[in-house]
């Protein structure tokens, strides 16, 4: 499941014909490993915002070292930047942006970190609501410039929210979001955090159980060992035909299981009652199982073979509704619990012959939009929309698709199992519990459709 063509462009012959006709030229990304520090180098902290203040106590709690001289990149190169942008109250005033940045983006290191932090447009008004939603365009932009595996995200903060930062700050600013770029998130959109910091960074899902279909293989596997790596009590669920990958992972991972058909009938109950009978509830239910069967839509009548399209929205969003509905009613999801949708891209831009996925991939957000603001108990709701992941279904993809789908991003490669984990664990962290309504691409910044 490797990047060939990562290995064919450092050879001799691959720096020479990058070099000579402009081929993509992909920076090997940093990832999270466990035991190292969330930042491993200085983060330089700017702006004159709301959160200015508080920003260099913050990066203290998740043990990144800050500083607010910018000159000081010019010694040691910048690991991340953090500029607050709260106080830009009219377009006149994003000339700042060009004033703080241009003179440091030189001064970053390989696979550096940057976010900007804002307030949502739609908490203010008139100049400042114009300046606010601009920040979505520079950041975008800037994240297609910056190159070298580096990132750029920006980070709504609703007013009143400041301390409810630190979790998306400790995961935008590692490695652990490699593979995420050009985002906006918003934090405190859908309510105030009832947590803003855990005991232990290293572990913040310790004592909580976690439940993930689709978990014995592919983004599902990954899914359940970062979980577990942050201190969960796994769940796996799977197929009955996928039992003995299922119960050999959750064995490894010291936890639990259960093999049923998610689209049968009783499966939520089922599933309701396992968690209850045997955990007392859960704390982050995560719905990743999911199915494809491509073709175009003319050609898609159900046949003898069965019914492509029912069986793609049955797995892909009917289940995670019912599963999702059952949980909050029997009250099985515990208080500050997350609930986690695995969308798409393709439910984001659309994909030539996949109108039944891309449906049930919009309605996964769909889900998120519809209970955001329904949740109590400081429950969230939140997606991840993966774009090109490196798995073994994506290896037998044809080619010159799968080449061509690894280098239309901003960092010019695939992703890989583990960056749709680690977002993942990022919602389910407890202190995350103002990120809620979000739907954040895994995909490198897709430079087409999303």
């Amino acid at each position: 499941m490797s990047d060939k063509y990562q290995g064919f462009v450092t050879s001799p012959v691959g720096k020479f014909l990058v070099k000579n006709l402009g081929l993509p030229n992909p920076t090997p990304l940093e990832r999270y490993a466990e035991g190292d520090p969330l930042v491993q180098g200085t983060v330089l902290v700017g702006g004159t915002g709301r959160l200015a203040e508080s920003l260099h106590g913050l990066l203290d709690l998740i043990g990144a070292t800050s500083t607010g001289d910018p000159t000081s990149g010019e010694t040691e190169p910048f690991k991340g930047i953090v500029f607050d942008a709260t106080g830009l109250t009219s377009s006149a005033e994003l000339v700042a942006l060009r004033d703080f940045f241009t003179p440091v983006l030189r001064s970053l290191a390989s696979c550096a970190r940057i976010v900007v932090l804002g307030t949502p447009p739609e908490q203010t008004a008139g100049a400042e609501r114009v300046a606010q939603r601009a920040l979505e365009g520079f950041t975008r932009s800037l994240g297609k410039e910056v190159g070298r595996g580096s990132t750029v995200q920006l980070v709504y903060v609703a007013a009143g929210q400041e301390a409810a930062v630190t979790s998306t700050l400790a995961f935008l600013l590692s490695p652990k979001s490699a593979y995420v770029s050009g985002q906006v998130v918003r934090i405190g959109a859908h309510g105030a955090a009832t947590h803003t910091n855990v005991e232990d960074w290293a572990r913040p899902l310790e004592g909580k159980v976690a439940l993930v279909t689709g978990a014995s293989r592919g983004i599902g596997e990954a899914i359940a060992r970062v979980l577990h790596r942050d201190g969960a009590t796994v769940v796996g669920l799977d197929v009955p035909q996928a039992a003995s990958e299922l119960q050999s992972l959750m064995k490894e991972l010291d936890g639990d299981w259960l093999t049923l058909d998610i689209t049968a009938k009783d499966a939520p109950q089922r599933i309701a009652h396992h968690l209850t009978e045997k955990h007392g509830g859960v704390d982050a239910v995560v719905h990743n199982a999911g199915i494809t069967k491509d073709r175009k839509l003319a050609n898609m009548a159900a046949d003898e073979r069965g019914d492509r399209w029912t069986a793609v929205i049955g797995v892909n969003l009917t289940a995670p509704e019912l599963i999702t509905r059952e949980l909050l009613d029997q009250g099985v999801v515990r208080p500050g619990g997350s609930i986690i949708g695995v969308a798409s891209i393709a439910g984001i831009a659309g994909n030539v012959g996949q109108t039944n996925y891309a449906a049930s991939k919009a309605g996964v957000i769909g889900l998120v939009d519809s209970l955001a603001d329904e949740l109590t108990d400081g429950i969230t709701i939140n997606a991840v929309a993966p774009g090109f992941i490196i798995t073994q279904m994506t290896a037998a993809v044809p080619f010159a698709t799968r080449e061509v789908g690894q280098r239309l991003n901003a960092m010019s490669q695939g992703g890989l199992p583990v960056d749709v984990a680690e977002t993942i664990a990022w919602y389910a962290n407890p202190a995350s519990s103002g990120v809620n309504g979000n739907v954040v691409r895994v995909c490198g910044q897709m430079m087409l459709g999303a």
